[in-house]
């Protein structure tokens, strides 16, 4: 069954055996396992194995373990970490007999990472997800990581107005273990009670690990700072332009190939499916489809393009300048239209 961080709780050993924590956010998968070990050890579990599934990992060693007898306790724990979400034709059978056949002495913890289409839909998925807990564990949105930030300030009876909750979040740049971290440094350092802003500037490092994806998002967002905020970001931590060009590139093109299909009739959803967009990319792309017509894309393909001439030096420019100036251009033009249908919805 699927559930809630928050219901966690409602299902930690001796109530229930089998763990599925799945997702791409390490501070909520190590607290989550932290709470399962912690409920499985008062239940009497004083031995763990711990396994990470490789290329030509022998799954035998999952049944030996399970197999043997344990000469120190009653209850154990088993943490199978398959960073690939890919465990291969032996390791899916050996999930599917875990699944259906659980060991009532072994409190088991299976993780994964962020589900996409090919693991949701195997039959070890679906097995481990009948018959285990599942949590699905993935990064805050930003615009809901103030939000998060009050929440466990809370926990250590701190406060702090919108406007420092907010300074936080643009300074991890949703980055929970960099917020967790800082959150924890603002305990140690000050009473509980409100924070002022002028303390939490001081205190809070501007700890931002910026990742390509989010440049894309950002842009089709219509967040024009955030968007030179993450270029600056990715150019002082030493990328180089053509890695940051390259995910637009198979961002832009994709969207021209549903462009054009829902042109010659066919369904925005069927379109979206055959280009291989699935999850939270079909939502940025039906909000770029909203303000991108076809010309822009292709000058955006086009302008791309040049961009990386330019920074392989065959090309004349400032391959940084010219890609500010674009993903800055397309954020706007997404901002005003989020202003224009908040203007329409408003008369």
């Amino acid at each position: 069954m699927r559930i809630q961080v928050a219901q966690l709780a409602q299902h930690l050993p001796p109530k229930q055996h089998l763990f599925v924590l799945a997702g791409d956010e390490p501070l909520s998968i190590t607290e989550a396992m932290d709470q399962i070990r912690a409920a499985a050890r008062q239940h009497g579990a004083q031995e763990r194995a711990s396994f990470s599934v490789e290329r030509y990992f022998n799954w035998g060693q999952v049944s030996q373990f399970l197999q043997s007898f344990s000469l120190f306790a009653e209850q154990r724990i088993l943490e199978i970490n398959i960073p690939t979400g890919k465990p291969g034709v032996e390791g899916a059978k050996a999930l599917q007999q875990l699944a259906e056949l659980p060991a009532a002495d072994t409190t088991i913890i299976i993780t994964l990472p962020a589900p996409d289409r090919d693991m949701t839909s195997s039959a070890w998925y679906e097995a481990l997800s009948q018959h285990g807990v599942l949590l699905v564990l993935n990064q805050v949105p930003l615009a809901q990581l103030p939000e998060w930030i009050a929440q466990r300030l809370a926990m250590q009876q701190q406060t702090a107005d919108e406007a420092s909750r907010r300074f936080i979040a643009e300074q991890v740049e949703g980055n929970l273990l960099a917020a967790h971290q800082e959150i924890q440094k603002l305990g140690l350092l000050y009473p509980p009670g409100p924070l002022s802003e002028d303390a939490i500037r001081q205190c809070v490092l501007n700890v931002a690990r910026f990742d390509v994806s989010q440049l894309g998002e950002a842009m089709l967002q219509g967040d024009q700072s955030r968007v030179l905020r993450i270029i600056e970001g990715l150019r002082e931590e030493g990328e180089t332009a053509v890695a940051v060009m390259n995910p637009l590139v198979w961002l832009f093109r994709p969207l021209l190939q549903v462009r054009l299909a829902m042109q010659s009739g066919q369904a925005a959803q069927a379109a979206m499916s055959q280009a291989r967009l699935f999850g939270d990319r079909q939502q940025l792309v039906k909000r770029a489809l909203e303000f991108l017509p076809q010309k822009h894309i292709e000058a955006a393909l086009q302008k791309l393009s040049d961009i990386d001439r330019m920074a392989k030096g065959v090309g004349d420019g400032d391959a940084w300048l010219e890609l500010s100036r674009l993903c800055s251009g397309i954020a706007r033009m997404a901002a005003n239209k989020s202003a224009r249908s908040a203007a329409a919805r408003s008369r």
